[in-house]
């Protein structure tokens, strides 16, 4: 072995292993594709089918979010007034720049249960606004689609009970926050309250808007591998030939 052929070993080591995790992730990148596809797929097949009756409060127990998530339903109950939760979050697309919250409403069943209901959101500079924010406390029939939980990770901020402020959409951590009992584990996307002209919340995000880049992201991964097999042929070719003059 020439001598620069030895000083390649490491670089061409760190290069074959870079190489590796890169179309590995690539590949990651394109069976979340086809999960995330399947998913929009799915979802599609549920928004589009009529409003179905809720799960009664028996099952909600043995429900999976598989069984539930962005199903169309139907419920009749009464809203709880002067008990909400505050999601904190950017402003959904085409609402502007501001952030805000987007509000859940305790909904206490007909049939018994609590659903927190996703009125929809206000910006931080309306969400004083308690005409605003105000729900209805008659015998209501409303509809939306069922969401599953949000779960908190390593750089979600720390709720703030006090204001009533959240950073999940978690029905049992907000279920303990306002003293509920008897919440479902899913939280309800509203999608309108009918003959209601007062409720002037700004309507929650689409339910089939679901973000999908993962063919992008298999497409960088693999580019990046594609980029590092040039540069280090660029590389190699050099210091071979470096190599081979000086031993000449």
């Amino acid at each position: 072995m020439s001598r620069g052929a030895r000083a390649l070993f490491f670089p061409a080591l760190v290069a074959a292993l870079t190489f590796a995790f890169l179309i590995h992730l690539g590949f990651w990148q394109l069976r979340r594709l086809e999960e995330k596809e399947a998913l929009i797929a799915r979802v599609q097949t549920r928004i589009s089918l009529p409003a179905q009756e809720l799960p009664s409060k028996e099952e909600w127990k043995n429900l999976s979010p598989a069984d539930y998530d962005y199903r169309h339903v139907r419920i009749t109950g009464r809203f709880r007034l002067n008990s909400e939760a505050l999601i904190y979050s950017q402003a959904p697309e085409g609402l502007g720049r501001e952030p805000g919250y987007f509000v859940l409403s305790p909904f206490d069943l007909a049939t018994g249960g609590v659903v927190l209901i996703d009125r929809g959101f206000v910006s931080y500079m309306k969400q004083t606004d308690a005409a605003q924010r105000s729900a209805p406390s008659e015998l209501i029939d409303v509809s939306g689609y069922l969401q599953a939980p949000q779960r908190r990770n390593m750089f979600t901020p720390i709720d703030d009970l006090e204001k009533r402020i959240w950073y999940t959409r978690d029905p049992d951590a907000i279920a303990k926050g306002l003293h509920l009992e008897d919440v479902a584990p899913f939280i309800l996307l509203l999608d309108g309250l009918p003959g209601l002209s007062g409720h002037r919340l700004e309507p929650a995000v689409i339910a089939s808007r679901i973000v999908n880049n993962h063919l992008a992201y298999a497409f960088t991964w693999f580019s990046l591998a594609g980029a590092l097999v040039v540069i280090f042929y660029l590389v190699a070719r050099e210091k071979l030939r470096r190599g081979y003059e000086k031993a000449h």
